[in-house]
């Protein structure tokens, strides 16, 4: 179908006012690209595209001609498991390397804390307490290894991080052939590539996306093959961790503490434990987010890709999802 003026779209999500967060972005490519709330759209038939978080199971049912849903951020996975999602449409996501600098950082800060348990000084800060601890048993970084689940682009930008730092780095890919070598990262494939992965672990990052493999891949199966006193850095999807699992493995001293950016209930109701457990860190799903000029110029190159017969290059394997 011939686009004739911009190409029409829509904000869908159940989560999130999209049309605040992204219309001041995407309002100087008036000329190319129009999106309105599903009240204010005039001519359903003309929709293209969806600007999509969270849609609502029926959100695209209105939309006969959609052929592209565009996620505001990297993760798909509440879009692609739409059920109202048409089948030949077109599903992309943000690359922005920006936001995997940010995550990189964000998640070598949390390397950092739980390796020289920084927690330890904050509690005696604010008891205005000189107090120092004893390293005589401290484990140097080229004696901790530090696993990281998922290496798309997030996880290549957080091995290097924490590589750089002296840590020896062990990552699950779905294809070392097709994955990069980056110095001090030890790459582990295979069905059981989790897992290998996570045995080896003092510190285990996940920064996976979720599919039907990965949902609950955070259990007590593998933490029980983690190290002893190991430490979970969850940064993927709330969906990936067994919430109760990981109450039992800090019980036992399996895993000696966690920080936590995602949940399945978001936001962490208020009286939640996890709130006022000493070896939680919970930080609100801010791990990293990318700029709204950076979505709505990708969203639009994509846009203007499938109405012209490309597959956009932020395209992703609805089968795989990702």
């Amino acid at each position: 179908m011939p686009s004739q003026g911009p190409i029409e779209g829509v904000y869908l999500s159940t989560a999130l006012n999209l049309e605040k967060l992204f219309a001041d972005a995407f309002a100087p490519r008036g000329e190319e690209i129009r999106l309105r709330r599903p009240e204010a759209v005039e001519d359903p038939a003309a929709v293209r595209f969806a600007l999509c978080w969270h849609p609502a199971d029926d959100a695209f049912d209105a939309y006969p001609n959609l052929s592209l849903a565009a996620s505001i951020a990297a993760g798909v996975d509440n879009i692609v498991t739409c059920p109202s999602l048409p089948e030949d449409a077109v599903v992309t996501r943000v690359r922005d390397e920006h936001q995997a600098d940010m995550m990189a950082g964000f998640a070598a800060w949390h390397v950092i804390w739980h390796h020289r348990n920084i927690g330890f000084h904050i509690e005696h800060q604010a008891k205005g307490a000189w107090a120092r601890r004893d390293l005589g048993s401290f484990i140097p970084p080229r004696a901790c290894t530090v696993g990281v689940l998922g290496f798309g682009l997030m996880g290549q930008a957080i091995a290097r991080a924490i590589a750089a730092m002296g840590f020896p780095v062990r990552a699950s890919v779905r294809n070392a052939r097709s994955a990069p070598d980056i110095p001090g990262v030890t790459l582990e494939a295979g069905a059981d590539a989790a897992r290998k992965v996570a045995a080896a672990s003092r510190i285990l990052v996940n920064v996976l996306p979720l599919t039907s493999e990965t949902r609950d891949i955070l259990n007590s199966d593998l933490f029980a093959i983690m190290p002893q006193g190991s430490v979970l850095i969850q940064l993927g999807r709330g969906e990936h961790l067994v919430d109760a699992d990981l109450d039992k493995a800090l019980a036992s001293g399996q895993l000696a503490g966690a920080s936590l950016d995602v949940f399945r209930d978001e936001p962490l109701p208020g009286g939640h434990p996890w709130w006022s457990d000493p070896r939680i860190l919970i930080t609100p799903h801010q791990a990293s987010d990318c700029s709204s000029a950076m979505v709505a110029e990708q969203v639009s190159r994509a846009a203007r890709d499938v109405v012209a017969g490309r597959r956009p290059a932020t395209a992703v394997d609805r089968k795989l999802g990702y």
